[in-house]
């Protein structure tokens, strides 16, 4: 008889079930769509989603303090609103949230929510993330302007207002995708509410950094519940 694996305390579900939830949390599936392909409350599989959130959530802000060293990385900023104003877009829609991006190119990605997109928000990420020597990517955003005092000589930027978004290897493109790819998978959800805002952002970036290295998330996953069961 196969041993019960504990992947979270005082649970009623078996094994078989638990494993089940892993496998579409990791597989991208909806809660919704999860508890109807395994007939369990919708609650239920609710409350599974949100402690793995919250499990993914405290995991990616170990790598807060962490430092990236040389690299060739690319900054950039969105605005997340649960639905479009029209009249109202990007760094002048004072009541979205802004999220800052870091990504070192070939491996991963971290963010950050900020409370606005000035240059005091954005120059202690950036100098407690990467090194002066490294190679750093950038739109016109006045807020960089500040990089070349700091010493940044690799500082390259696009000119994304004259339609420029490449110049050989010097481009957001990288980004730029993963700002899609977010974006793309928070609309699933239709509405979330702020607070639970970021944890839905770092599960992002966390799936993403985990599709970057080609690692198995249904493996990590269920590593991770055992490791926070204990």
């Amino acid at each position: 008889m196969k041993a019960r694996i504990n992947y979270r305390k005082r649970t009623r579900l078996d094994n078989n079930k638990i494993e089940k939830i892993i496998l579409y949390f990791s597989e991208d599936l909806t809660a919704l769509k999860s508890s109807k392909l395994l007939w369990i409350n919708r609650k239920t599989i609710d409350d599974w989603y949100g402690y793995m959130r919250k499990i993914i959530f405290i995991e990616s802000e170990k790598e807060k303090q962490e430092k990236l060293w040389w690299w060739v990385y690319e900054l950039d900023e969105s605005y997340f609103w649960p639905k479009r104003i029209r009249w109202k877009r990007w760094r002048w829609a004072w009541w979205k949230t802004i999220v800052f991006w870091v990504l070192k190119r070939w491996w991963s990605v971290y963010t950050e929510i900020i409370p606005d997109a000035k240059a005091k928000s954005l120059i202690p990420i950036i100098r407690g993330k990467i090194s002066n020597w490294s190679t750093v990517n950038t739109d016109w955003w006045k807020a960089y302007d500040w990089l070349v005092d700091l010493w940044y000589e690799k500082h390259y930027r696009v000119h994304h207002w004259a339609n420029e978004f490449a110049r050989w290897k010097r481009h957001i493109n990288w980004i730029e995708s993963f700002w899609s790819f977010t974006k793309r998978r928070l609309s699933k959800f239709n509405w979330i509410k702020k607070e639970f805002f970021p944890l839905y952002l770092k599960e992002s970036e966390f799936r993403y950094n985990v599709r970057v290295k080609w690692k198995d998330l249904n493996y990590i996953m269920q590593q991770l519940l055992l490791k926070y069961n204990t």
